[in-house]
């Protein structure tokens, strides 16, 4: 025997019967769970901005070398530039452009510095990771490598990037965008991006510093030691002595004890390396890859009662 539908359809073998209320009740219900469950998949691989306008994504397992966790730069290898090790020298690599959007400097006179990353098609990017606390480290130096400055731009949420400045003397300057940025995959791409800024004057240059082990910043005594080499990753060690010879009590600084900077002079090219991590028992190490021969100037960044200072050196390698 069959079963007659209600509203006088064809009947249906026994067991078939389905109530149509209850069927859209049915389909409304899984298409909700459908929507949140996209949202949420949605959701993972494109964060919301956050109230300063980027993605507040820490370096993770996207991202080759997370902060705190060891030594590690963004040399050319990461960010597309020379392949032997050295980034920063240029402004696009991979798609991703530094786009200079005003620089109105004069010697001497507080400015500002405004610019944004773009993707291959003109677009400003808004999301970054954040790494060593910044989602952007700037490093800004004259082409001589004299005035060394490390500053952390503020993002506004069109992607336009702002950091005052103030550049002493005149001549030609390099600045530095060395960041992570999260890509449309949810992935991180590591980049140091540089430009030329240029102000206007009289350009006197001067020359490297001799090479040296040691230097003095406010009273501390800063030295080095290690045997860099060409295509090898060896580590450099330094030290920080107060004035009474006692080992200088180091804070931590952007999530490290140390930073340090490695510029080429000639070409400019970028090396950005972390130290180990730990606690500095017997000073901070580096695991440093020198990209070929040259003169290099080093800066190491420290803080010591809240005060960040800059040690600089030369480094010849032949």
């Amino acid at each position: 025997m069959t079963d007659q539908l209600p509203d006088g359809g064809e009947p249906q073998q026994p067991g078939l019967l389905v109530d149509r209320g209850t069927l859209r009740l049915a389909l409304v219900v899984g298409g909700l769970v459908l929507a949140v469950l996209l949202g949420f998949g949605l959701g993972r691989i494109n964060p919301p901005p956050a109230a300063g306008g980027y993605a507040l994504t820490p370096a993770g397992a996207d991202h080759t070398h997370a902060p705190g966790t060891g030594a590690h730069d963004h040399g050319g290898t990461v960010d597309g530039g020379d392949p032997t090790g050295v980034g920063g020298l240029a402004v696009s690599s991979g798609g991703w452009t530094l786009a200079p959007l005003a620089a109105d400097l004069s010697a001497g006179r507080a400015g500002e510095f405004r610019f944004q990353i773009r993707d291959a098609q003109g677009r400003p990017v808004t999301r970054f990771a954040v790494v060593h606390d910044k989602p952007m480290h700037m490093i800004v130096v004259r082409r001589d490598l004299t005035g060394y400055q490390h500053l952390h731009p503020t993002m506004a949420t069109d992607g336009t990037w702002s950091v005052p400045l103030t550049l002493p003397q005149p001549g030609v300057w390099r600045a530095y965008a060395d960041f992570t940025l999260v890509t449309d995959d949810g992935g991180q791409s590591a980049r140091t991006l540089g430009t030329d800024l240029a102000v206007p004057g009289e350009y006197a240059p001067r020359p490297l510093p001799a090479a040296a082990r040691t230097a003095t910043v406010d009273g501390f005594a800063v030295s080095w030691s290690g045997e860099p080499g060409i295509g090898v990753t060896r580590p450099l060690r330094f030290e920080v002595r107060a004035a009474d010879g006692t080992a200088a009590p180091l804070e931590r600084y952007l999530g490290a004890y140390g930073h340090l900077v490695a510029l080429r002079e000639g070409d400019l090219g970028y090396l950005h390396v972390h130290p180990e991590a730990g606690p500095p028992t017997a000073g901070v190490s580096f695991q440093v890859t020198v990209p070929g021969p040259g003169s290099y100037r080093l800066y190491l960044d420290f803080q010591v009662a809240g005060v960040v200072r800059t040690a600089e050196f030369t480094l010849n390698v032949p």
